[in-house]
């Protein structure tokens, strides 16, 4: 018999981080109802008016800081010990790494790290730090912060397509599955890849392995943990 560990991939997004308490673009009350996308999102508005965006994503990095990961990062966390997991993230905070997360694929980036606004793989740690106007990279460029905007490429997603092909169970809690290219992760999965799909309005698609679980993020997991422990 193997000892080889079942490969896991957890797909995570914003339902996860909004039980910590972090602001979510799409629901009501989110982000976006107080800021449009083309404002704060696109290359775009960052070539525009700099500091403005700068100062959106100064607030959403303090908050970073005021927030501490919740049950179902910490029970995502666990599962490393059972499987060979890696968790992909739509989500740009680093609560899956401080629950204890080691391996993390961030799709859109990571709030915590700026980067070159000509180079986007110069990229540094604020830990924590604003980007203000006047703060230059490495490279001696503007910094920006290090977060795909809308009409920017995702570069995680090769290698995110990769170990979702891999997979012999597959995660999906706290997303809509609405942001695409990161949604059609889900069509990668290998015909034989065990599906869960953890998410208060999470309707069901075509595939026969696939089991919805209709609760939120910390609830979802709790159940699941039980399924395949």
């Amino acid at each position: 018999m193997s000892d080889r560990k079942r490969k896991l991939v957890v797909f995570s997004g914003a339902g996860m981080s909004a039980e910590s308490g972090i602001s979510t673009f799409r629901d009501s009350g989110g982000l976006w109802e107080k800021h449009s996308i083309e404002e704060v999102a696109t290359p775009q508005a960052f070539g525009q008016n700099p500091k403005k965006v700068l100062d959106f994503y100064n607030q959403r990095r303090r908050q970073l800081y005021e927030v501490e990961p919740n049950e179902a990062h910490y029970k995502i966390a666990e599962l490393d010990e059972m499987f060979d997991t890696t968790v992909i993230t739509q989500n740009v905070d680093n609560l899956h790494e401080r629950a204890g997360s080691e391996r993390v694929l961030h799709l859109h980036g990571e709030l915590d790290k700026g980067r070159s606004s000509v180079d986007e793989t110069v990229i540094v740690d604020l830990k924590g730090k604003d980007i203000n106007l006047g703060d230059k990279a490495p490279d001696g460029s503007q910094l920006r912060p290090h977060v795909v905007w809308f009409g920017e490429a995702v570069p995680a997603m090769s290698e995110a397509m990769e170990e979702v092909q891999k997979a012999d169970l597959m995660i999906v809690v706290g997303t809509s599955l609405q942001v695409y290219p990161a949604a059609g992760l889900v069509d990668v999965c290998n015909p034989d890849c065990e599906i869960y799909y953890i998410d208060p309005q999470g309707e069901p698609w075509p595939n026969p392995n696939l089991t919805v679980i209709k609760e939120k993020a910390s609830i979802g997991m709790n159940e699941l943990i039980k399924k395949i422990s």
